[in-house]
């Protein structure tokens, strides 16, 4: 990533986005456009609990000229990250922000994300200050929402315990990287704790920071995040006793917002553009990290290789032509030219016992059928030679990406290859991906429909009438249907149904575990990649199949 001046007088450090899960409604190019629309020449990421969206959003800002600050909102344990007693509620932990000023601390913000999944999650994920004080190395941290521990002793009367809190987190991280966060919400309690915190800061002499909790990115969004809040807790909106936020101001306002209203503390809204210099963080995507093979007679990698695809060739093709030696010849170079020789040598070890356990597997999908290589080890059973097909669309040596092979098994076996891959290189460095669930058009005409208390009836009648098209849009729906146009045109309360729903269409929904997909590293996962786990669920990777390309892990 080439440096990117930081030139903002304001800088958004607390933004949660679509995997904030039915919590943040700002997707991603939405969010960077409006960074643009300001002029602002940064802004971060801070979702709830996790790294979901980092590297999609980091790569989103780069092209886009927007320097990416990688961050997220986490939960602290009252006690002990392993105390998992008494309600679980969200009020029973305190918030934090923390933001990767380099990678080391990237590694260590994946690595408080992995641990308050694996060792602390109790409704939420949570670490303790244990683990805050382990891994705060190269982090900034924020004091949060009016759920962070200072504002919680603010508000409980406890003036004392807030300033002891303040002292101990600005202990924790490394002198002048602890921020008492303020916020513009304009919410009552809001006010008292940014009245008494700014007078920390002057009589402790730690740092203010101006904030708005981000949750959506027009303050008209209000109402359909006050609606994506109820499909979070299966509520209504006429419940009384339900979860809301009592203000519509937590959307992404411009700078000169920001300014006006932190006018008596300027120094919070500077000290959003240092900390933003400060945030050097820079991601490389050019590297690969693949995990070492044994080959089975401890040879070398390459010989091995090609020891197989001539044992491969005769089997295959009986005589082995010109033609067929110089394809094989330029295959193999290119192979062992980008570093893939490891990729295929794993990927034809599990394909191999998968037919020693005479389990089924498929011919081979996609452009890895233009391989003679893979034709020849038995990852592929089509002949490229026979069929035309190019190497090129496969592996593209002007182009270099890690090939993507996709391989069928047998559905009901396919858990037996998966346990194989996982004990040959250890349960540290083999996960299977997480993936996510989205609001697709008729779904989110049903969840809001729902909510809304709209009879089922109507609901389903509408969300019927969005053609069943693959990834239709409710837009797309409105053009292609005259009766659901004309349902929108003359009924208001369909029409608001259907103007909810197509704000929140196309969000992530929840998460889950990709059908088929696994991750094998070198390294120890956690060493790489945060990690995810929802209570008693699998443990998947906390980055989804296209970002851990993008850092260069064999999936």
């Amino acid at each position: 990533m080439t440096t990117i001046h930081v030139s903002s007088d304001f800088v958004h450090l607390h933004v949660h986005t679509q995997y904030s899960l039915l919590d943040g409604a700002c997707r991603l190019d939405d969010l960077l456009e409006k960074v643009k629309e300001y002029g602002m020449s940064a802004c971060a990421i801070t979702d709830h609990g996790n790294m979901f969206g980092a590297i999609e959003f980091y790569k989103a800002a780069v092209e886009k000229g927007i320097k990416p600050i990688i961050g997220a909102e986490i939960y602290v344990a009252p006690s002990s990250r392993f105390e998992k007693t008494g309600r679980g509620e969200d009020s029973t932990n305190y918030h934090l922000v923390l933001l990767a000023k380099n990678m080391d601390g990237y590694k260590n913000l994946m690595e408080i994300i992995s641990i308050g999944y694996i060792e602390g999650f109790y409704y939420k994920p949570r670490i303790d200050k244990d683990v805050l004080a382990r891994h705060a190395k190269g982090l900034i941290g924020l004091s949060a929402c009016l759920g962070g521990e200072v504002s919680e002793h603010i508000l409980d009367g406890e003036p004392a315990k807030a300033r002891a809190a303040a002292k101990e987190y600005s202990e924790i991280f490394d002198k002048g990287d602890f921020y008492l966060e303020i916020q513009a919400n304009q919410l009552p309690k809001q006010e008292i704790v940014n009245a008494k915190i700014i007078d920390f800061a002057r009589e402790m002499s730690i740092p203010l920071v101006a904030t708005n909790d981000v949750h959506y990115l027009n303050k008209d969004d209000f109402k359909a995040h006050d609606v994506l809040l109820c499909i979070q807790t299966q509520n209504v909106l006429d419940e009384e006793k339900r979860m809301r936020f009592s203000t519509d101001q937590m959307y992404f306002k411009s700078p000169e917002e920001m300014k006006k209203y932190f006018s008596a503390a300027p120094e919070a809204i500077s000290n959003t553009g240092k900390i933003a210099r400060d945030c050097e963080l820079k991601l490389e995507f050019n590297k690969l990290f693949l995990p070492h093979f044994e080959t089975p007679d401890k040879s070398d990698n390459a010989a091995f290789l090609r020891k197989l695809v001539e044992n491969g060739l005769i089997k295959r093709y009986k005589e082995i032509t010109p033609e067929i030696r110089k394809r094989a010849d330029y295959e193999l170079g290119i192979i062992e030219k980008l570093g893939y020789i490891s990729y295929f040598l794993i990927v034809w070890d599990f394909i191999h016992k998968a037919r020693e356990m005479s389990i089924p597997v498929g011919p081979g999908r996609g452009s890895a059928a233009g391989s003679i290589v893979s034709y020849a080890i038995g990852i592929t059973n089509i002949d490229p030679l026979k069929y035309g097909l190019i190497f090129e669309r496969f592996l593209n040596p002007a182009r270099v990406s890690m090939p993507d092979i996709d391989i069928d098994f047998c559905f009901e076996r396919r858990p037996e290859i998966i346990d194989y891959v996982i004990n040959k290189y250890s349960t540290d460095n083999v996960a299977q991906i997480i993936t996510f669930g989205t609001m697709k058009a008729r779904a989110a005409i049903r969840d809001v429909g729902r909510v809304m208390s709209i009879p089922y009836s109507e609901v389903d009648k509408i969300a019927k009438l969005v053609p069943n098209d693959l990834n239709i849009t409710i837009d797309e729906a409105l053009e292609k249907e005259p009766e659901l146009k004309n349902l929108y045109e003359k009924d208001a309360i369909m029409r608001e149904l259907i103007d909810i729903s197509r704000r929140l269409e196309g969000l992530n929904r929840h998460a889950s575990v990709h059908a088929a997909g696994v991750v094998i590293s070198d390294k120890p996962l956690r060493q790489r990649i945060p990690l995810f786990k929802a209570g008693d669920g699998p443990l998947t990777t906390g980055f989804t199949m296209n970002s851990l390309t993008d850092i260069g892990m064999l999936k």
